[in-house]
Parts: C-alpha cells; sequence; structure tokens
C-alpha cells in the first residue's frame, strides 16, 4: 500500500490530503473545511466520511483527533464536543467509509510525520516532539518506538498546568512579547528534561511559522529543532499509522 488519506481534526478547521505513505509527499495540496459547531462525535464522524467518500478511491484512512485515543475510543475531547468522549470514532468511521480507518492522538500524529520523514528521522534515543498551538500536544519516541497518548501538556510548572501558561493561544492572550513567552516555554523545557532526557526536542504547531524570532531564545540540554512538516504533519502521520495496519 502506497497512499492513504490523512485527515487532521482541529477545534477549527479539519485538514486532508492524500498522502504517498512511502515518501510522506502530499498527492494533492492540502485542503481544508471548517469544523463542525458544534463538533459532536456525530458531526465529526459525517463529515470526515464525506470528506473520505470524496476522494473516490479505495485508499485507507487516517485521522488524527485532539484526543487521548485507546483501541480507537477517544477518552478525551480537547476543543471539541464531549460527546467525543467514549465514543468508538474508529469503528464508526470503518462501518460508514467501508474501508480501514485508524485513529491517533494528533500530536502523535505529527510526532510519526517527524520522526519518519522531518526534524527527528533517523534519531534515536528518546526524542520529543512538543505541539504548541491552543494548547500543548507531546509525542514520546523511544529508539523511533511511539509512547502514545502522553498528554505532557497538563504537567503542572510554576504551580499551573503547562499549557495554561506556554501555550501560542496563552502568548496571544495575553499579549505576550517573544522573550516573556520564550521565558515560560524555557521553564517548560526545564521540567521535561528533568523527567525525560530526550536527545531531541522538535518544536511543532502553528508557532514554528515564527521560530526564526523565538527558536534563538529557547534553552535546553537536548538539541532543539523546529519541525519541518509544517501544517501538513498530521495529516501525514495519520496517514503512516493506517499504513502500518498489517496486511496494508
Amino acid at each position: 500500500m502506497k497512499q492513504a488519506l490523512g485527515v487532521d481534526v482541529g477545534g477549527s478547521s479539519i485538514k486532508y490530503a492524500p498522502v504517498d505513505v512511502q515518501s510522506g509527499r502530499l498527492m494533492t495540496p492540502l485542503a481544508s473545511v471548517v469544523t463542525p459547531q458544534p463538533a459532536t462525535a456525530q458531526q465529526l464522524v459525517e463529515c470526515i466520511t464525506a470528506l473520505a467518500l470524496a476522494q473516490a478511491g479505495s485508499a485507507p484512512v487516517g485521522v488524527a483527533l485532539p484526543s487521548v485515543i485507546r483501541n480507537g475510543i477517544a477518552c478525551t475531547a480537547a476543543n471539541l464536543d464531549a460527546s467525543l468522549i467514549g465514543t468508538d470514532m474508529q469503528r464508526q468511521l470503518q462501518e460508514r467509509i467501508g474501508l480501514p480507518v485508524v485513529c491517533i492522538n494528533d500530536a502523535d500524529a505529527a510526532g510519526l510525520a517527524e520522526m519518519h520523514f522531518g526534524a527527528a528521522r533517523g534519531v534515536r534515543g528518546t526524542v520529543m516532539m512538543l505541539t504548541f498551538g491552543t494548547g500543548i500536544g507531546s509525542a514520546l519516541f523511544t529508539d523511533g518506538h511511539l509512547v502514545p497518548n502522553t498528554e505532557l501538556g497538563h504537567l503542572e510548572v510554576g504551580g499551573q498546568e503547562a499549557e495554561l501558561r506556554a501555550s501560542a493561544r496563552v502568548r496571544t492572550d495575553e499579549s505576550l512579547d517573544w522573550a516573556q513567552w520564550s521565558g515560560r516555554v524555557n521553564e517548560y523545557l526545564r521540567v521535561i528534561h528533568g523527567l525525560f532526557w530526550p536527545e531531541l526536542i522538535v518544536i511543532g504547531g502553528g508557532i514554528t511559522e515564527h521560530y526564526d524570532l523565538f527558536g534563538p531564545l529557547l534553552r535546553s540540554p537536548a538539541q532543539l529543532r523546529p519541525a519541518m512538516l509544517g501544517a501538513a504533519a498530521g495529516a501525514v502521520g495519520a496517514a503512516l499509522a493506517v499504513a502500518a495496519l498489517p496486511g496494508s
């Protein structure tokens, strides 16, 4: 299997594209639709099904969700409707689409993409992917193997959840300049390093468009690199996840 449809669900938009899973290349430009509001489980299933069927192909479908995903079931619903919690999204989508489907946490998907085709390609040991957006997503790898659903944006830093102090949205909401925000991120990076001692931390999320402004201000004993795949990382990683199914 050389191609899969990658779908990346966010709180405001759903990005998607067919992906060549051997190269990580998008087969068409990354497209998007507005996330249904409210983003209920039923609405998301209907929307993703419509996107998949519109591709008019036989490629399996990988779906990245801002949720803890266990055996295809959403256990949390960050920035989505609470009806998602406890829903077997993977089974429902597979029944509706009629093709293999894998659901995966969105930060884990982005991390898979960066490990295979991006900033962490070929790096052994412990690698951390941190995505800074509405919250802070995390993906942890040891010698290339994913430890799923780490949710390290919820670590306590300075008496508060890290993502409530250092997400990209907090920087905007509190009108922090790059130095102020980077100082908070550095506190978080110190906690991450003290717990996991990664060889490499990849900084991702939409904030990396401005990496030249804040990257030089970041400090960590680990090597720091900006993510390379940009907005396509979630879709590429989701496609990789479904491509890894036995028999694919």
